[in-house]
């Protein structure tokens, strides 16, 4: 269980303040929210790139707050992917592997393993620049599934596809974390994303946690209603019992 208790980070003149919020395991957390309301500022400051004022996160039970982004045994999908464009695919996902020490018969074999549920074995011998937008993705959650972390952040993942790739994409993540169950906060603006892969999701507003709840639950709250024309055609594909 990851818990966040009291943190808050001032940049300029934005503040970012979480009182407490609690994420369960294998639970596909949400932070929805308008573009600009601290979201990525949210996430960095989990994996340890931005330092708070003041605050705590906690990692089943042990305080992580000063401890630097390596020790955290949190990952990181960026919404440009960031993937080294000297090296393979293979080498990509292979990278957090080799930093940890591990043989390189075991890294092959987790590689592989990974690489083979995101459909993604036939590239492992290319280069970012020669894979689509949407391989790219695949390969950066390679990257930070195959070393088992504790929470996987997804900062805006989808927001680089074209709107046939997102909603392929979209589907993917969903199964990919129904088959693997691992810990996410996933960040976005789009309603139709964060109602479709959230256990739960807060809405953030000027970097504060508004509202917390299911997705059902959300579509009945006032917060619900600046996107009802969004929401209205996806009512069919939600359930409450994700």
């Amino acid at each position: 269980m990851i818990v966040i208790e009291d943190l808050m980070v001032k940049l300029g003149s934005f503040t970012l303040q979480v009182d407490y919020l609690e994420v369960r395991d294998k639970e596909y957390f949400v932070v929805m929210g308008p573009s600009g309301v601290g979201k990525t500022v949210f996430l960095r400051t989990l994996i340890g790139f931005i330092k708070p004022l003041k605050g705590k996160i906690i990692v089943n039970g042990r305080d992580i707050t000063n401890e630097p982004p390596e020790n955290r045994g949190f990952a990181l999908v960026p919404q440009d992917y960031a993937l080294w464009p000297h090296m393979t695919v293979y080498e990509n996902i292979a990278y957090g592997l080799k930093a940890r020490g591990l043989d390189s018969q075991v890294i092959r074999e987790k590689v592989e393993w990974i690489a083979g549920i995101l459909e993604i074995t036939d590239i492992l011998d290319r280069y970012p620049n020669q894979i689509s937008g949407g391989q790219q993705q695949r390969v950066a959650l390679a990257r930070a599934l195959v070393v088992e972390p504790q929470l996987v952040l997804l900062d805006e993942p989808l927001a680089n596809l074209d709107p046939r790739l997102r909603f392929k994409a979209r589907s993917f993540l969903r199964e990919l974390h129904m088959k693997l169950g691992f810990t996410a906060i996933h960040v976005t603006h789009n309603i139709v994303e964060a109602l479709y892969l959230g256990d739960r999701i807060a809405y953030m507003e000027e970097g504060v946690i508004k509202h917390i709840s299911t997705p059902i639950e959300f579509i009945k709250s006032p917060w619900s209603k600046p996107y009802l024309d969004e929401i209205e055609p996806i009512l069919g594909m939600l359930s409450d019992n994700r």
